[in-house]
């Protein structure tokens, strides 16, 4: 640890600053454009302030220039869902004001790397710096957070090494981007074919069918009713957080004995009817199909079709899901038996499986090394910041 040095966050920051008083902007405040306000959405990303802003006047924002921040600033939620912290990006705006649930911290450049301190409060250690002072009673929300802030306990190695670790893991997450900028691209490339295809030029000759007679749409297990019997023989449960955001250390196990049409592997189509309805390429390690999940398999249509047709049909199938206001949002296999597709004949879908498999399966090799780089990252990032693994200068 030669030359790593303990310090407190105020030491090495030149300023600090809360977002205004509830009283001092309200919704009616709020505007087109202007200067954008950062809100807890807004930093529902993994390193830069991003999504849908909403703005204040020029003349507004100056009122409560102390609550406004600039490109190079971290910004941290300080009420609600507490533990977010973001950058603010160079480029896109000359300055932003925090929202009342949220704090700001400018780094000294001469002392602090600001990108190192976002890996910092990225890893466990700064999360714990960050929440030890979290409040137990209502909102969720941090005890005096500028102080709180303020007294974080860094352990900072010189200058140019923080800035060679944050290179390191800034790179992977220069190409995590990279990937999900090309999977979105290449995701509307497949729906804009689809759409050519299917909805602006349809053949008239084409037959009708219902989805549920394309595809087969297998419900998962009551996976709780399966627990594993040792160590070994176990799978991770899919479930519908884990559609969402990946098989974790919270995710159920089950046993591996169980049929293998409830085993889901990278590359089946899995379809959420209940609660929040999506549809996905899972691209996930081996697991267990949980009740409330579809696995989607087809004997006589190639995946994209029944893929693609699931999709076209999302939006229907969740207003479908909203409508039933008394019980939790889901759909029915007879809304399956209502859903219709248009089924080419067989020559022009081997026409189409042509150009469009191609582009799933370049989306699919993404995915994986997507979760490959994010999986490195999140394991180099805790050795990097604490020391452990010392990076050349």
């Amino acid at each position: 640890m030669h030359k790593w040095k303990k310090c407190k966050l105020e030491d090495v920051s030149e300023k600090f600053a809360m977002g205004p008083f509830g009283s001092n902007i309200k919704a009616e405040n709020f505007k087109n454009s202007g200067v954008p306000v950062i809100r807890g959405t807004n930093l529902n990303y993994h390193r830069y302030v991003d999504g849908d802003f909403v703005f204040l006047t020029e003349e507004k924002a100056n009122e409560l220039r102390a609550s406004n921040c600039f490109p190079g600033d971290l910004v941290f939620t300080h009420r609600g869902t507490i533990g977010q912290v973001c950058i603010i990006p160079h480029g896109k705006y000359p300055r932003y004001v925090v929202s009342q649930s949220g704090m700001k911290a400018t780094p000294n450049p001469k002392l602090l790397d600001n990108m190192f301190l976002f890996y910092f409060f990225k890893s466990d250690v700064g999360q714990h710096e960050l929440l030890q002072h979290e409040a137990q009673v209502g909102v969720p929300s941090i005890s005096s957070p500028l102080s709180s802030l303020k007294s974080v306990n860094l352990l900072l190695p010189p200058l140019s090494e923080q800035k060679a670790i944050a290179s390191v893991l800034s790179s992977l997450d220069n190409k995590i981007d990279l990937l999900h900028r090309q999977n979105k691209t290449l995701e509307a490339m497949a729906e804009a074919l689809f759409r050519q295809w299917f909805v602006e030029n349809p053949d008239q000759d084409w037959k009708e069918k219902s989805l549920s007679c394309v595809a087969y749409f297998l419900n998962g297990l009551a996976c709780q009713k399966h627990p594993p019997k040792n160590d070994v023989e176990k799978l991770p449960v899919l479930k519908i957080r884990e559609l969402s955001g990946g098989i974790s250390d919270s995710s159920d196990w089950t046993t591996n004995n169980v049929d293998e049409k409830y085993i889901v592997k990278s590359g089946d189509v899995i379809f959420s009817w209940s609660a929040s309805l999506m549809v996905k390429l899972w691209d996930g390690e081996k697991c267990v199909l949980n009740q409330h999940l579809f696995k989607v398999t087809s004997e006589d249509f190639p995946k994209w079709f029944y893929l693609m047709w699931c999709k076209h049909h999302l939006d229907e199938f969740i207003a479908i899901s909203a409508s039933h206001a008394t019980t939790m949002g889901h759909i029915k296999r007879s809304d399956l038996d209502n859903a219709m597709v248009l089924v080419p004949s067989t020559k022009e879908l081997d026409k189409m499986t042509r150009s469009i498999s191609p582009i799933l399966d370049k989306q699919m090799a993404n995915s994986l090394q997507l979760r490959c780089l994010t999986k490195f990252r999140d394991a180099l990032l805790p050795r990097l910041i604490s020391g452990e693994l010392r990076v050349a200068v």
